[in-house]
């Protein structure tokens, strides 16, 4: 999940992973996100499948933890077990809730309390995607989790500073992907199934909120023998299919509520 990678963006700095479904061994897809177009209401709809209405996260102050099945509660009713390089309010979702700790909170490893076993969460906005991807690495490594979450943060900050058409927004957005690039196809050689996309998208202010195309679409690329590979971009795919296609990925059955995404994304079995 690369924070505030929008559409556009992605698909003008996609690199390897355009290369991937333009030669029939990736598919993509233009995703319509769901409102508010904001972090924390949006890691919500993505883990749940549900829309804020729903699940009832609205904006960034929400500062409890989550009162929804997600991919992380679902994989552990499935005897599944899961991990998570991220941001610290994804700690706060679902790891307990509450003010994240960056002194006690970084490494939740082994963790019992919470609905993600083991996380390594940073709490700096600007923390280097290079370090956060070797973090997740570390955490495939070393605990083979069934789901894992890697979550960068530097391509929101830098539209927050500069704006969508900045260089440094773009520039971050092609870093982040090559970083995915890197570890792609070792991550495939492993058996992972992955899934790149977006909570949100951000604005030439710097802004991501309300109802505009720059703010809500984002991309969905897919690497998995279990989805027909193409260029599916001529349409938009809701967001609301993202949390249940992870769960056919996983094999799980997928939460209450949740959307089923047959005839959504192409090839994937319902």
């Amino acid at each position: 999940m690369v924070d505030a990678l929008g559409y556009e963006t992605a698909w003008a700095r996609c690199g390897y992973l355009g290369h991937l479904a333009e030669v029939g061994k990736g598919a993509v897809y233009r995703v319509r996100g769901e409102l508010p177009a904001q972090s924390r209401p949006m890691y919500e709809t993505l883990m749940t499948g549900l829309p804020a209405g729903v699940h009832g996260i609205c904006t960034n102050d929400y500062t409890g933890a989550s009162k929804s099945e997600s991919l992380f509660s679902l994989a552990r009713r499935h005897k599944k077990t899961t991990a998570a390089a991220a941001y610290k309010w994804i700690a706060e979702l679902y790891n307990g809730g509450g003010a994240f700790n960056p002194v006690t909170g970084r490494y939740q490893l082994g963790n019992q309390a919470g609905l993600i076993d083991n996380g390594i969460f940073y709490s700096v906005d600007d923390y280097p995607d290079s370090h956060l991807y070797a973090d997740g690495d570390y955490l495939r490594r070393a605990f083979r989790p069934d789901f894992l979450l890697i979550h960068p943060m530097n391509v929101d900050d830098q539209g927050h500073r500069h704006g969508r058409d900045s260089r440094e927004y773009q520039h971050a957005a092609e870093v982040s992907l090559c970083w995915v690039s890197q570890y792609l196809d070792e991550w495939r050689r492993d058996g992972y199934d992955v899934i790149v996309t977006a909570d949100h998208g951000m604005d030439g202010l710097g802004i991501h909120y309300g109802d505009t195309p720059s703010q809500r679409e984002v991309p969905l690329f897919i690497f998995s023998g279990q989805v027909e590979p193409g260029n599916f971009t001529d349409h938009t795919v809701s967001q609301l299919h993202i949390a249940p296609l992870a769960c056919a990925l996983l094999g799980i059955e997928a939460g209450k509520g949740m959307l089923r995404p047959a005839g959504e994304i192409r090839g994937l079995v319902p």
